[in-house]
């Protein structure tokens, strides 16, 4: 199969860049990826050429916003294969997604209740539950993982019982980049009763995401993380249960009647959709969507396939260096140490190198102390990484553990 990563680099002009006078090596992906050109190009002319509130006006400028605005709505919900485009609901990101639906569930939830999550949570889907669960009186349970960094399946069956009400698990770790069995696993949550939600931050850019398909209720994710703009994120939930969600936040566009005693709410979207939205940013979403539409996505899912297992085989053979998550099933995530080296100062080497890559937590502390490690280096790689580049890391991790040595 043909890929042409060449091609795909010259869309996206944050690349083209030098960093301390070597050129820039951008493997920092699973934080926030580039934007192509079609994407500034669509929030350009947005603020260029229509830029004003929707919904509300009575003029041209605002119907075009409105019409721009919802077209995003229906290329998203094309993209995840919503049944419905009123399941589609705009927040800021992912973690306000789960704090939507956390905060209306915790007006359900009671003592004796259980919320169900997994050891390899980011902050956002681990907090916001145990949150919750203080507030309500449920209890927060936790399934564990394998050495290697994978699901025990045989502990997720033996958690969820009549009492979950709640199961929340990523569709892909981001610290390990372990992409969980999220069908099985929203299969056996349902046959309990439980609302399900997947976390999809780090599973939503490398396609073949169906909703329906998955069976979960709730698919949580962040424009950034898929070649869009910073402040915007898709909930996507099943409209027989979006329908009744208890709301979180209220004000304007949310509302159906409202008087100095009593107010109702209007209709899906809206109901969940409180305030003016960042409008560019779901403008940008939408045409980020429907540039990764144009792409070939076998082609674009064998090549970033091909830069993980490169990379790992050169892992492999790098003396010293150990990669923390071995799963068999997992997405371009390579997390690593060296001996005796601090990952701060890993980091701070290769940026010299002019290489990019994430230090820390990965804001998954849990994780690192099951795993008894202070965190990780982390490259991750996306679509238009190139084999070339990981030979850059690897010579710049070289360089670096002789500077550690």
């Amino acid at each position: 199969m043909s890929f042409d990563v060449e091609a795909i680099r010259a869309q996206f002009p944050v690349l083209a860049q030098s960093v301390h006078g070597k050129p820039l090596v951008y493997l920092d992906n699973a934080a926030t990826t580039q934007k192509p050109q079609a994407v500034i190009d669509a929030i350009v002319d947005f603020y260029t050429t229509c830029n004003s509130n929707v919904h509300r006006g009575a003029h041209q400028l605002s119907d075009n916003a409105t019409r721009r605005y919802e077209k995003a709505r229906d290329d998203v919900a094309a993209f995840i294969h919503a049944p419905h485009r009123e399941e589609v609901i705009w927040t800021s990101g992912t973690t306000e997604s789960i704090n939507l639906v956390a905060n209306g569930l915790g007006q359900l939830l009671k003592a004796g209740d259980e919320v169900l999550v997994t050891q390899m949570e980011h902050h956002a889907n681990l907090v916001t539950w145990q949150q919750a669960c203080k507030r309500s009186g449920a209890t927060l349970k936790v399934c564990p993982m394998t050495e290697d960094g994978e699901l025990d399946l045989d502990a997720f069956d033996a958690l969820l019982t009549d009492n979950t009400r709640m199961v929340a698990f990523p569709h892909v770790s981001n610290a390990l980049g372990t992409i969980n069995p999220i069908k099985l696993l929203s299969t056996k949550a349902k046959e309990k009763g439980a609302w399900v939600l997947v976390d999809g931050a780090q599973g939503i850019a490398h396609g073949d995401v169906d909703v329906a398909d998955i069976g979960c209720d709730f698919y949580a994710f962040s424009g950034h993380k898929i070649f869009a703009p910073t402040g915007v994120g898709v909930l996507w939930g099943k409209r027989s249960v979006l329908e009744d969600w208890p709301v979180w936040q209220t004000g304007g566009e949310m509302i159906h009647d409202v008087d100095y005693d009593t107010a109702t709410w209007g209709a899906l979207p809206n109901r969940l959709e409180a305030g003016t939205p960042n409008i560019a940013g779901v403008i940008g979403l939408g045409a980020a969507v429907n540039w990764l539409k144009s792409q070939d996505m076998a082609a674009l899912q064998a090549h970033e396939k091909s830069l993980l297992d490169y990379a790992t085989e050169k892992a492999n053979a790098f003396e010293g260096m150990r990669i923390i998550g071995k799963a068999k099933h997992k997405i371009g995530v390579m997390s690593f140490l060296f001996d005796n080296a601090h990952p701060a100062d890993i980091g701070f080497i290769l940026d010299k190198q002019g290489v990019a890559i994430r230090t820390g937590d990965n804001c998954a502390q849990p994780l690192m102390k099951r795993l008894n490690i202070p965190g990780t280096a982390r490259a991750s790689f996306s679509i238009y990484n190139t084999h070339q580049e990981i030979d850059q890391l690897f010579a710049a991790l070289k360089k670096a553990k002789m500077m550690l040595a």
